[in-house]
């Protein structure tokens, strides 16, 4: 009798590309259930760089995304973009991999890289919603709205610790700067893959507002699993 072992495979088959977030869609699957999705383009991206462990210490793919007019690269950005036989890309981006030498520099990344089903992360930059108090910025309650309250409903309260240690606490949850950061959303599955346009279709959330980048790879938790076989 023969059972079938899951093992994780980390890094050896890693896949990325970058793209641009279009918006947020639905679609129906077999069963005609409305599934929302995000449709990302992957269109215009290429590897500009590749790094190997003899050379950089380390296995991994540069990718670029976007392009942009050669004027508004920097002279030693233009360099490595000719050296790569490529034009001017807006955006460059490592995936980290084993398997970097089954790439080629110039070589064109698409929607081919994932098919349906695949379990991918997402990572883009979250939308940014300016200063923002405790109560939006991290769900404080806020204080009571009965008699005997000051105008200090939306306020976090106190925050001292008396005279020991006489100092406000590192990383205290308090307002300010709220979104614009790096976010990355874990398993994710790829509904669909539209060959002809480049385009995945990823169901759920992705990062980002529409027209920002985002950056899709092969999930960190549930990767590409090799299955064998084993004696019992």
């Amino acid at each position: 009798m023969t059972r079938e072992v899951v093992t994780q495979s980390y890094g050896s088959s890693i896949k990325g590309v970058l793209g641009k977030k279009l918006g947020m869609t639905q679609v129906f699957d077999a069963e005609n259930k409305m599934i929302p999705v995000t449709v990302v383009s992957v269109e215009s991206c290429v590897v500009t760089s590749i790094r190997t462990p003899e050379k950089d210490g380390y296995s991994a793919v540069q990718l670029g995304y976007g392009a942009i007019d050669p004027k508004k690269v920097s002279k030693p950005l233009a360099g490595h973009y000719a050296k790569a036989g490529v034009t001017p890309r807006r955006s460059v981006a490592e995936l980290r991999t084993l398997s970097a030498a089954e790439y080629t520099v110039g070589q064109e990344i698409g929607a081919s890289t994932f098919a349906a089903g695949d379990i991918v992360d997402a990572t883009g930059t979250s939308t940014g919603k300016g200063t923002a108090g405790v109560m939006k910025r991290h769900g404080f309650g806020g204080l009571s709205s009965s008699h005997g309250v000051d105008r200090k409903h939306r306020m976090p309260g106190s925050i001292g610790a008396c005279s020991t240690p006489g100092r406000v606490f590192k990383g205290m949850r308090m307002m300010g700067r709220m979104g614009n950061e790096k976010v990355t959303t874990q398993n994710l599955t790829v509904q669909a893959v539209d060959l002809e346009n480049n385009l995945l279709l990823i169901k759920g959330s992705v990062p980002g507002t529409d027209g920002g980048l985002v950056f899709i790879r092969s999930a960190a938790k549930k990767a590409l699993v090799e299955t064998v076989k084993a004696g019992m």
